[in-house]
């Protein structure tokens, strides 16, 4: 089984306009969903339960560090890009990817911002098909 922390890093992040209630309240109903008191999830995680509570209550001044949203997502086994999203964090390897080609990358985010799940997906799967091609042997290809 794939571990949902590796789904999108957040190594060093920049932080976007926070919703803290929104992560808070996402992070206390996937934990009590998961059974796990507030002390038990705060020892898995490594911090304590008051900190946890702070967190829940969106009370904390900035979001939750990158390490501390990448243990989250994988005791929760949710998407650490999804937590990171939800903390108003942009992982680190995003950042990497939109400075690696500065005009194309944000234009190509802009333009599918209207797509739904099922476009998205096949704008996906076709970026995926062309960094494959790439990797045989035309260019390194961009982690998409």
């Amino acid at each position: 089984m794939r571990d949902p922390a590796a789904i999108g890093q957040c190594e060093r992040q920049t932080v976007i306009a926070v919703q803290k209630p929104k992560f808070g309240l996402f992070v206390r109903e996937r934990r009590t969903a998961k059974g796990y008191s507030l002390r038990r999830f705060a020892k898995l995680v490594g911090v304590s339960p008051t900190y946890i509570s702070l967190v829940e209550q969106g009370k904390v001044g900035p979001p939750p560090t990158a390490a501390r949203i990448q243990k989250m997502a994988q005791v929760l086994w949710e998407s650490s890009d999804k937590l990171c999203a939800l903390a108003g964090r942009v992982p680190e390897d995003m950042l990497k990817i939109i400075q690696s080609q500065p005009e194309a990358m944000p234009a190509l985010l802009r333009a599918a911002k209207g797509l739904n799940p099922e476009q998205m997906k096949k704008l996906i799967d076709q970026a995926n098909k062309m960094a494959g091609e790439l990797s045989r042997g035309l260019e390194i290809p961009i982690r998409v």
